[in-house]
Parts: structure tokens; sequence; C-alpha cells
């Protein structure tokens, strides 16, 4: 058994809150700047991160207020407080109990909350970004200078999605990748604006909360529907002012003379001819390749992708709109004699549909979900038998929270979890050289329910004890945050 404390080399103390067990010096911090030398104690350099809240009726009550600010007589600011894993410290080498086993009272029950910082492997990031922009085909490399940290995955409605991490790419490749992968991990969930490239595709800055830039172009909306879901949204606000309409989208086009919205409304054929694949009536697949032009297309000139009109039906002087799925890009055409279509100026009460497309575009924005695997080393620290904990949150006895913010748990076997990073505190993550990320997780039940499981009661101690901490950081909790103690989280 290791002793932190033993002096290996004079001067320095031995670390062994991670398998690099740095020796390090007086006033000096490990390799993770997570841990220092102070006055010969090893110890955690960032505080420990404690929440403020109030429980009020059943419910979480928050004063919207910054921490340390002074008491404006709002009586909920007496309120209960949570503390969180963030700056708690590991159970590495894994025998160890964890950091943090506190004990708190909440509505005449004794709650027990189990707080670490789990060394994580086995973990990623999911990134969603809001664009109709071609980001790069799917399974294509993600890299951080240069070096490949994730891959592109499905196209979702409106969104691009990218898979950052794992363990493969910690440790299944060389030392710069690994390195890499795990700065990518962190600083994304971090809340940092992070640069990606991708194979074959764009450049893309990725900051969780925050527009997309793609290839140095803020992206500003994502799309309102695909073109067929928008012919069927606007319709009716186009059929007395336009013979034919045209949504131009990468996966779905619409048409509105064939779309149902538009045979409903009685528009009569146009004679409009599209190149791709047909799917169904007024909906086309494949009318151009993907790209960063009209509705995620490669289209600069959305003529090119109309074929000849049929002169059975189209006519001289019919009107044509051509809108992208967020607006952003528009046409208005008239057919001269020869039926070739020419720019006329857009009518006012097309202008407004064209704006009224983009009002009911939301805001893009890239979004990042932090997913780990919970192992057996993890749960040790928790319970001498850690299958106990599984089987205990997945019976909704055991609330599993990370920075105080609430977590899916996936199904299935062991604690796979993901929790949105813009609902935890600034700064919530941290890693080490093995490489691996540090990420914080906390569990929380009732202390019979603890016992049962098999847990460290020995080294319960009293949320008091906790407060009375010199390195804490008290913050206030999120008023959209379920408070992790509330009595509706567990199934009692």
């Amino acid at each position: 058994m290791t002793d932190p404390t033993i002096r290996d080399d004079p001067g320095k103390i031995r670390c062994d809150a991670c398998p690099v067990m740095c020796f390090i010096a007086e006033a000096k911090a490990g390799a993770c700047d997570r841990y220092a030398n102070m006055g010969g104690t090893l110890t955690r350099v960032d505080p420990l991160v404690v929440l403020d809240g109030a429980v009020q009726e059943g419910r979480t009550v928050v004063p919207f207020m910054a921490s340390g600010a002074e008491w404006d007589g709002d009586l909920v600011q007496s309120g209960d407080r949570f503390v969180t894993a963030v700056g708690a410290g590991t159970t590495y080498p894994d025998y160890k109990p964890a950091p943090f086993i506190v004990s708190s009272a909440v509505g005449g029950v004794d709650m027990v909350t189990v707080v670490t910082e789990g060394i994580f492997s086995y973990c990623g990031a999911k990134v969603k970004i809001d664009t109709d922009r071609h980001l790069g085909a799917e399974r294509a490399l993600v890299r951080l200078d240069g070096e490949p940290v994730g891959h592109v995955t499905t196209g979702e409605y409106g969104s691009q999605m990218l898979a950052i991490g794992g363990v493969n790419h910690l440790t299944g490749g060389g030392k710069k990748e690994g390195r890499n992968t795990c700065r990518a991990i962190m600083d994304l969930c971090n809340r940092e604006a992070v640069p990606l490239t991708i194979d074959g595709g764009t450049s893309v800055i990725v900051q969780a909360g925050h527009p997309p830039i793609i290839d140095g172009q803020p992206e500003a909306r994502m799309r309102v529907g695909c073109g067929s879901a928008t012919i069927g949204m606007f319709a009716r606000q186009w059929v007395d002012h336009v013979d034919e309409v045209v949504v131009v989208d990468d996966h779905i086009t619409g048409v509105l003379s064939e779309h149902q919205a538009g045979k409903q409304l009685n528009v009569p054929p146009t004679g409009i001819q599209l190149k791709g694949r047909r799917s169904t009536p007024g909906r086309y697949f494949q009318v151009a390749h993907p790209g960063t032009g009209w509705g995620g297309t490669d289209v600069s000139d959305p003529l090119t992708i109309l074929g000849p009109w049929n002169p059975r039906e189209a006519w001289p002087g019919l009107t044509l709109l051509m809108v992208s799925t967020t607006g952003d890009h528009w046409g208005y055409f008239v057919l001269d004699d020869s039926l070739t279509p020419m720019p006329a100026p857009l009518p006012d009460p097309l202008r407004l549909t064209v704006e009224r497309i983009q009002e009911n575009c939301e805001p893009a924005l890239c979004s990042v979900l932090f997913i780990g695997g919970a192992g057996g080393s993890l749960r040790a620290g928790v319970t001498e038998n850690p299958v106990k904990l599984t089987r205990s949150v997945k019976d909704l006895l055991t609330y599993v929270s990370s920075g105080g913010a609430p977590v899916f748990v996936w199904p299935g076997g062991g604690i796979t979890f993901m929790v949105d990073v813009t609902r935890m505190p600034a700064r919530s993550f941290g890693s080490v050289p093995t490489p691996a990320v540090v990420a914080p997780i906390e569990f929380t039940l009732r202390l019979s329910d603890y016992a049962t499981l098999g847990g460290h009661v020995d080294h319960i101690v009293p949320l008091d004890t906790v407060r009375e901490m010199a390195r804490r950081n008290n913050l206030m909790a999120r008023p959209d945050n379920p408070w992790p103690t509330n009595r509706t989280n567990f199934n009692w």
C-alpha cells in the first residue's frame, strides 16, 4: 500500500491519485496540475464545489444571484447544500473509499451522497452541431491538430453529429493521438472553443452553447424542417402569391405543385422537372451533392437542379420561388416565352414568407454531452460489492448526478451515463497524463439503502464537516436542474 506522504526523493512526496504516480516537490503540482505538494501534504489544487439551493414545498427554489453576493432579504437563501464531486479527488488505486461520503437529512429521511472524480478511459463526447451544411461523410475522421480524435456519425434533423474520443483513440493509437483525444474531450466538456477538421470535409470550431463556425463562417440558424416539411408548413401562405415553390434540401427537396399540400390547395401542375430521385409526389432525394450551399447541397445556382419545363403544362409568365430550408438562400424567377426562368425582384408578400421561414428557425448551437462508463474501480469507492451499486441505480434507488447536473443512464449492463456539460459547473473536467479524462460523479441514496448494498458506512461524514472546509467553492445551483436530493428522483 502506497503512502503518498512517504518521501522517496528528498523534498518530494509521491502522489497516488492516478497511475502516473508523480513525485512532487514542495509548492509544485503534479503532471495533471490537479494535485500539489503543500507543506509536505498532498493537496487537491481545485476547491471542492458545493451547490447552494433551497427546497420549498417539495421543489427546488434557487436564488438567482452570484455566489458571495450580499443577502437581499429573500428567505429562500437559507436552503440546502449539495456536495458535488468537482474538486473532490479520486479513488485511485481503486481500493480506497470515495473521497467524500456525506450524510444529510431530507424531509426527515437520512441520505448519503457518495462523491468522487472518476478517471475515465472509456469515455467521449457526443457533439450535436446545428447546421444544414455538410461537414463530412459519415465515418470520416475528425482531427485535432492533425491527429484523429473521433468521427462523423449520422446526420439528424437539422444537425450534424460527431463522436469524439473513446478508448480506442485514447489508448489504441500513438501517444500524440491519445493526448490530443484527451485534450479534445476535456476542452469540449469544459465549454472551450475547439478547432476540428474533418477528412474530405470542412473545418469547424465547436464550443458548447455557442454557434458553430464552419470554414470561418458562423452559423446563424438551423433549418425549419426538411424541404417537404417546409412546403407543408408554408403552402397556404404561398398559394395566392406564386405559381410554384421549390424548397432546396440535400435530403428531401420539396415541390409545391406536386406535394400533397399543394394538391389539397388546388395548385395546378406547372410542368416543372427536377433532377434527382423522386420519392413520393413533391418529394425528391439527391437533387445535388452534399455541400455548404443551398440547403446543405453544393448548389450555388438553384436553377442547376431543374430540368427542362414540360411545355404541355408550363406557360410564359409562370412565377417560381426557390428557397432553402433556413431562408438564407432564395431566388424569384419568371418563365419567359421559351420557358426559361429569368430572375425577377421578389414581391413583398413572398419576402414576408422567406422572413417567416427564418423566424421559425431556431438559433444554431453546438451541444456537447459527456458520455462515460462508471467501471468497477469507481464503483468500488462506493461499495465493497460494486454490482450492487449498478443494481441500485437500475432500480432507481440511487440517483446519479455529475457536478450536480442530471444524467441519463443508459439501459443494459454497467453504469454508462451522459450529461449535458452546459448544466454543470464551469471547468468541471480535468485529465491525467495516462491519458484519461477526469469527470465528477455523485451517487445519492437513502442511508438504509447504502448500508444494504455494503457501502463504506465507516467513512460517512456529516454535511456540516464539509461546510467547515477551508478549500471549497460555493456556487448557486442552476434553477433548471432538479435538486439531487429531491425525493421525487428516487423509487421510494
